[in-house]
């Protein structure tokens, strides 16, 4: 078990939720999608922590955290300020989570069993 995406994923199901919250009142699309990216990558890091680690599966992770900061940290931000994150924020974000995705599936069949 890998403890820090358990913790991590905790995190994001908090935030995930309330997320959600603030967007079922405040009805912006932006912030349902980053609730709903932020409870699906919760689960996510959960499955991945009980994966026996790997490199593959580490970096798996941390890619796709790198890229649910950017994404959802952006169309956050556009939400709160009207403003993107940084230039291309989203776009970044969203190529590393396929990229995650991608590292997820290659742990799946580049992984050696113990």
């Amino acid at each position: 078990m890998y403890r820090p995406f358990i913790a991590i994923a905790g995190l994001l199901g908090a935030l995930g939720v309330a997320t959600a919250a603030s967007a079922s009142h405040g009805g912006d699309t932006n912030l349902a999608i980053v609730a709903n990216f932020l409870l699906f990558h919760a689960a996510t890091l959960i499955g991945l922590s009980l994966v026996p680690r790997s490199r593959f599966v580490t970096i798996a992770g941390y890619v796709l955290l790198l890229g649910l900061a950017l994404f959802c940290g952006d169309l956050a931000m556009r939400s709160a300020t009207g403003n993107a994150l940084f230039p291309m924020a989203a776009p970044i974000g969203g190529g590393s989570l396929i990229l995650g995705w991608l590292l997820v599936a290659a742990a799946a069949l580049f992984t050696r069993r113990a």
